[in-house]
């Protein structure tokens, strides 16, 4: 995992002559098993953690960090629901203990399916396949594999046939598309995990179809291989290191954000998946269970484009508040007008464009036992997004209706049903503590859609009165892009002088 979250896989690096610059560091906690003395009882798991964080912080407390780990229960078995591991992740990531000034940012593995007759049985072994404790973890980015690698030695290749197509899922990743609809939609996005073979004997691992790293033993080789999970979250890793050394001033919530946002579903993904239809926003829930949100690309995430610009808002909002009548009530809403340039999209008139919007925060897992069991009291708050459409014929109208939906009570719906636009809709969309979601139109219609809010959802903040944290400021990261298929489209000039006009309005 060193090798690959430094340098990547070293099948492209050696394969290149290009000089290679690294900018980031490596720091290493290892848990040693004292001649089987560590058991790895489950109990202790999340002490183990969370020392494992606390001891580089301790050696170098003001170093921009990354904590990525491979590690997860063997099993399935918490189906998404809150574990004591992957609440002490969330606690770490959110700083609770710190009151939220230094939130981390956690690359988690989904874990991986090394069971034989599952690679047979891909890729309907998917669906049972389940991701790993703690990779439920609302706060972390957790990381599944697909693949690339199609490519064996001549001998192996007369012996052996690949598992999965180039830019499918790996036949060792894992899922959650069996979990309970409420919870959060793992995997968040996927990396290189590489492939297996099979003949008519059945399937096996060839380290042709894995990736190239270093060997922890160099004296006796310098290299070796590595696959999974494993291999995807320390590239993940590796890319949010690099973004760290691009934007050091950037939260933790954006950077976890802009992977996200980077990412896109390989055209054999949506074959797979999504088929030719127009699909419902269920189908795509479905995809990203199965496949997060793509694999994520590091030129995207860096900057934008001509003819795809992306914004970044680092924002904070309080989500409520005591009333004087003595109720407790939700308090603030963002909205941000966004500068579109709303008369070039209007002269593009018919042209197919995307509005891509994720929203990335931190909550602080309930303290109490119920909740592990509870879908709705687990987290301290939630935030939600919404844009301004059409039947919203003024700003006030859309203020309006996002008040209705903050003060909406508990369900699995999360609010009334959304156009069918967007790919997830609000039914679909806010799980977890990270939210995107895409809506396609002309851009004739993009034009009018020029703000966006951002509001406050149920929480404990605002139920457990005598822990008094009513009154607590959110966090909140919030990235938009407009893409248009066509490359000789200048959306960036237009807007050039309009990004130094303030758009947020605290309501």
């Amino acid at each position: 995992m060193a090798g690959l979250s430094g340098y990547g896989d070293l099948v492209e690096i050696l394969g290149s002559v290009d000089p290679m610059q690294v900018r980031h560091r490596l720091e290493s906690v290892k848990l040693l098993d004292r001649n089987g003395g560590n058991v790895g009882e489950p109990e202790h798991h999340a002490y183990l953690f969370a020392e494992a964080v606390s001891r580089p912080e301790v050696s170098a407390p003001e170093r921009l960090r990354v904590f990525a780990t491979a590690i997860t229960a063997t099993d399935g078995r918490d189906r998404g629901r809150p574990s004591s591991w992957s609440s002490a992740v969330d606690h770490l990531a959110a700083d609770v203990t710190g009151l939220g000034e230094r939130p981390r940012l956690f690359v988690l593995a989904a874990g991986n399916t090394d069971d034989i007759a599952a690679w047979n049985n891909y890729p309907a072994s998917l669906d049972t396949s389940l991701i790993q404790d703690p990779g439920q973890a609302w706060n972390a980015l957790t990381v599944g594999a697909f693949t690339e690698k199609t490519d064996m030695s001549p001998a192996d290749a007369a012996v052996y046939d690949v598992v999965a197509e180039a830019g499918t899922l790996s036949p060792r990743t894992t899922t959650s598309l069996s979990w309970d609809s409420a919870w959060p939609l793992k995997p968040d996005i996927v990396c290189e995990g590489g492939n297996v073979a099979k003949n008519s004997l059945g399937a096996t691992g060839m380290e042709s179809l894995d990736l190239l790293t270093t060997n922890s033993a160099p004296l006796t080789e310098l290299f070796t291989t590595l696959n999974a999970t494993s291999s995807a979250s320390a590239l993940c890793a590796r890319m949010a290191a690099e973004l760290m050394a691009d934007y050091p001033a950037l939260r933790s919530e954006t950077i976890r954000a802009l992977i996200v946002h980077s990412a896109q579903w390989t055209d054999p993904m949506r074959d797979q998946y999504l088929g030719t239809m127009s699909p419902s926003h269920a189908q795509c829930a479905a995809m990203v269970r199965n496949c997060g949100w793509g694999v994520p690309d590091l030129a995207r995430a860096r900057w934008s484009a001509g003819n795809s610009l992306t914004l970044i808002v680092e924002g904070e909002l309080q989500p409520y508040w005591k009333h004087p009548d003595g109720g407790y009530r939700s308090k603030d809403m963002d909205l941000h007008t966004l500068p579109w340039p709303a008369e070039e999209l209007e002269a593009l008139g018919e042209t197919p464009v995307e509005l891509w919007i994720t929203l990335s925060y931190f909550v602080e897992p309930n303290p109490s036992a119920r909740g592990g069991a509870s879908k709705f009291h687990y987290p301290s708050h939630r935030l939600r997004f919404d844009v301004k459409r059409s039947l919203d014929r003024s700003t006030e109208a859309f203020v309006a209706r996002l008040n209705a939906a903050a003060e909406a009570p508990e369900d699995d719906g999360f609010g009334p049903p959304s156009d069918q636009n967007w790919l997830l809709g609000t039914r679909h969309r806010h799980r977890g503590s990270l939210h995107q979601d895409v809506w396609k139109g002309t851009a004739a219609e993009l034009a009018k859609r020029n703000v966006i809010g951002v509001y406050p959802g149920p929480g404990w903040w605002r139920t457990r009165h005598a822990l008094r944290n009513f009154n607590r400021l959110a966090r909140y990261s919030l990235v938009v892009s407009i893409r248009t298929p066509k490359s000789d489209v200048d959306l960036y000039t237009p807007i050039e002088n309009q990004i130094k006009v303030p758009v947020a309005i605290r309501v």
